[in-house]
């Protein structure tokens, strides 16, 4: 769901969460590693520098991720695949999914499959925003549900669609795996005029940028800059963007 261009600029504050997800990961000789919903598969060459004999795997759901993610110069293998049907060919010794499972409504059961398509001994690592509740998702939802976006965008409420650190310890804990879950929140430093809107204009954004028109989509823009200006207010050093995120690594 990511934008290829907008994902680029932030760069620094997407890498940073996978690098300390797979720094959990014990897995020493691993045969066979999917990075799975890889996006433009940078992150993912990291996995075949840590396991440099492991047959390395990304798929995304973008066609325009894996055509940027296959002009990298890597012997990482990428493919279009959906998260939520994806089904590998052989056990897998480790499995990661980074910022990816908020987009699957099904990805509990996602998780349970995951797991049993694990080697024994096996690794799932993943990363998942936690940040629902945030005045940025708030904002949004506010401003669908107002008199002048109502008709086009009231039935746009996503929710909270992930759980807590705990209720993946419990989920997983079910199927005997060993778990290690932890929160972090980050404070981004955004720059530029509109640094929120751009944040999430590359993300939480465009499933309800989809449904407007270019007139309609610049109006919803800047309805939206100024409410993310208020609950977001500039520093002299940027804006800062405190971000959640919740993470999980489960050894079968």
């Amino acid at each position: 769901m990511w934008d290829p261009v907008t994902y680029a600029v932030y760069a620094d504050e997407r890498s940073r969460p996978f690098l300390e997800l797979i720094s959990r990961v014990g897995a020493v000789n691993p045969d066979y590693v999917v990075d799975a919903g890889c996006g433009s598969g940078e992150l993912t060459v990291e996995l075949a520098n840590r396991w440099p004999d492991a047959t390395i795997e990304g798929f995304d759901s973008s066609p325009a991720m894996i055509s940027k993610a296959r002009r990298l110069e890597t012997s990482v293998r990428f493919a279009v695949a959906d998260v939520a049907t994806w089904r590998p060919d052989r056990p897998v010794d480790v499995i990661v999914s980074n910022a990816v499972l908020q987009w699957v409504p099904s990805h509990r059961d996602v998780l349970e499959h995951w797991m049993e398509e694990l080697a024994s001994g096996g690794w799932l690592a993943f990363q998942v925003p936690g940040n629902f509740e945030a005045p940025s998702h708030v904002v949004i939802r506010e401003l669908c549900a107002s008199r002048a976006w109502s008709d086009k965008l009231s039935d746009f409420a996503r929710g909270n669609p992930v759980g807590d650190a705990l209720e993946y310890v419990d989920l997983l804990h079910q199927g005997g795996a060993q778990v290690d879950a932890w929160e972090t929140t980050y404070v981004h430093l955004l720059q530029g005029e509109t640094p929120v809107l751009d944040w999430v204009s590359g993300t939480a954004l465009r499933p309800i940028l989809d449904r407007l028109d270019p007139d309609e989509q610049r109006r919803f823009k800047a309805d939206l800059v100024e409410l993310l200006a208020e609950a977001y207010p500039a520093r002299s050093y940027g804006t800062p963007f405190p971000f959640r995120r919740i993470f999980v690594v489960a050894q079968k």
